[in-house]
C-alpha cells in the first residue's frame, strides 16, 4: 500500500506540474497570437491540432500505457511538451499558424498521454470504497492548478515576455520528468498483449457516458476557450493579466468544487449514478441560456458574465466529477488504461468540436451565441445520459 501511495503521488506530482505548464501555455498563446493581430477564429484553428491529436492520443495511448505502462506514457507526454514548448522559442519570422498548429498538435499528444497515465492510475491503487474521492481529487486539485496555470500564462507574459515565460515553464517540466524516473517499470500493464481493436469500448454504459461527456465538454469550451478571454479583453476592456487572472480564479474555484464533490454530492453508503448525471446537465443548461437571454435584454454585461461564470463553473465541476467518477467505476480491473483511454477520447472530441464552434460562433454572433450552442450541448448530453445504467456504479 505505502509503494502503491508512493507511485500515486510521483504521477500525480508531475501531473500537477504539467497541468500549470498546460494552462499557463493555453493562456500565452491565445493572448500573445491576438496581440499580434490574429481574429478569433484563427485563434480557434491554433489549437485545432492540440485537440484533434488529443482524440488520437487517448485512442492509442490507452493501448499503449496496457503495453507499456503508464509510467511510460507519462514521462513520454512530459518530453513532448517539453518539446513543443521548444518549438515556440523560434524567432517570430517562423511562428506562422501552420507552425504554431504543429507544436500545439504535440501539446495535446503530451497532455493526453499525462491525463490518461494519471487517472488510470487511481483505479490501480484506489479501493472501491476510496475510488469517488481519490479521482475526485486528483482532478479537482489538477483543474485548480491549470487555473494558476491561466494566471501564470498572463502574468508571465506582461513581465517577462513570451520568450521568457516558455523556458520557466521548460524548466518546471524537466524537474517533474526526472522525478518520474523513479517510477517502477510495468505499472499498469496489462497481462499479454492487448490488441489494438480492444481500445472501442464494448460495453454499452461507457459508450453512452462518453457520448455525454462529448457534449459536455464542448458545451463548456464553446465559450471558454475562446468566446470568453477575447470578450473580456476586446468588449470589456481588460488587461492580459486581468484577463489570466479572472480566468485562473474561475478554474481554481470549479478545482475546489471538484475536490469537494463526493461530500457534496454522495449519500451514506450511495455513490452517484444516472440521476445525478442527467439532473446535472439538465441544471446546467439553464445557466448559459439565461445569460445569453440577459445579454440580449442590455444587462450589465460585466455582472452577467462574473456571476454567470461562476454559477456555470460550481455545476460543471459537479457534473464533471461524477463523469470522471463513473468512468473508472465502469472499467474492468486490469483493461482500465484502455478504457479511460477510449472515454477521455470522446473527452477530446467534445473540446475539439467546443473550441471550433468557439471561434465561429464568436466571431459570427458574438458571446450571446457561444451560450446558446453551449446550452444545446448540455441538453444533448443529458438524453445521451438517460441511457446510463440507473443503479450504483460501484
Amino acid at each position: 500500500m505505502t509503494s502503491d501511495i508512493r507511485n500515486y503521488a510521483i504521477v500525480t506530482g508531475n501531473y500537477w506540474a504539467f497541468t500549470l505548464t498546460d494552462g499557463a501555455l493555453r493562456m500565452l498563446v491565445l493572448l500573445h497570437f491576438y496581440n499580434l493581430g490574429y481574429s478569433a477564429f484563427e485563434i480557434a484553428m491554433l489549437f485545432l491540432f492540440y485537440e484533434v491529436f488529443g482524440i488520437v492520443t487517448n485512442a492509442v495511448g490507452g493501448w499503449l500505457g496496457a503495453r507499456i505502462g503508464v509510467n511510460r506514457t507519462m514521462q513520454i507526454g512530459t518530453a513532448l511538451q517539453i518539446v513543443s514548448l521548444a518549438m515556440l522559442l523560434a524567432p517570430a519570422a517562423l511562428l506562422t499558424v501552420p507552425y504554431v498548429m504543429a507544436a500545439q498538435a504535440l501539446s495535446g499528444i503530451a497532455k493526453d498521454l499525462n491525463k490518461m497515465s494519471a487517472k488510470s492510475s487511481v483505479k490501480l491503487v484506489a479501493g472501491e470504497g476510496n475510488l469517488f474521492k481519490w479521482v475526485a481529487v486528483l482532478t479537482g486539485s489538477k483543474n485548480a492548478l491549470k487555473g494558476v496555470g491561466f494566471f501564470l500564462g498572463g502574468f508571465l507574459l506582461a513581465v517577462w515576455g513570451f520568450h521568457g515565460a516558455l523556458w520557466a515553464m521548460i524548466a518546471l517540466l524537466a524537474v517533474g520528468l526526472a522525478v518520474t524516473l523513479t517510477l517502477p517499470g510495468g505499472l499498469g500493464v496489462v497481462k499479454g498483449k492487448p490488441k489494438f481493436g480492444q481500445i472501442f469500448s464494448n460495453t454499452p454504459a461507457i459508450n453512452w457516458l462518453s457520448g455525454a461527456r462529448f457534449f459536455l465538454f464542448g458545451a463548456r469550451d464553446v465559450w471558454f476557450v475562446v468566446g470568453l478571454p477575447v470578450y473580456l479583453h476586446a468588449v470589456l476592456g481588460w488587461g492580459f493579466a486581468e484577463v489570466g487572472g479572472f480566468m485562473a480564479l474561475w478554474v481554481i474555484g470549479y478545482g475546489f468544487v471538484q475536490a469537494a464533490a463526493p461530500g457534496l454530492w454522495r449519500k451514506p453508503g450511495h455513490s452517484p449514478a444516472r440521476g445525478a448525471v442527467v439532473g446535472g446537465a439538465l441544471a446546467l443548461a439553464v445557466v448559459p441560456a439565461a445569460m445569453a437571454w440577459g445579454m440580449q435584454q442590455g444587462f450589465d454585461p460585466t455582472l452577467i458574465v462574473i456571476g454567470g461564470l461562476g454559477l456555470f463553473g460550481v455545476l460543471f465541476a459537479l457534473n464533471s466529477s461524477v463523469h470522471s467518477y463513473l468512468i473508472l467505476a465502469y472499467a474492468e480491473g486490469d483493461k482500465v488504461a484502455m478504457k479511460v483511454g477510449f472515454y477521455y477520447m470522446a473527452n477530446a472530441g467534445g473540446r475539439l468540436a467546443g473550441t471550433v464552434l468557439s471561434g465561429w460562433a464568436y466571431t459570427a454572433w458574438g458571446l450571446e451565441g457561444c451560450l446558446v450552442a453551449s446550452s444545446l450541448l448540455l441538453l444533448s448530453a443529458a438524453v445521451l445520459s438517460l441511457k446510463l445504467p440507473s443503479g450504483q456504479a460501484v
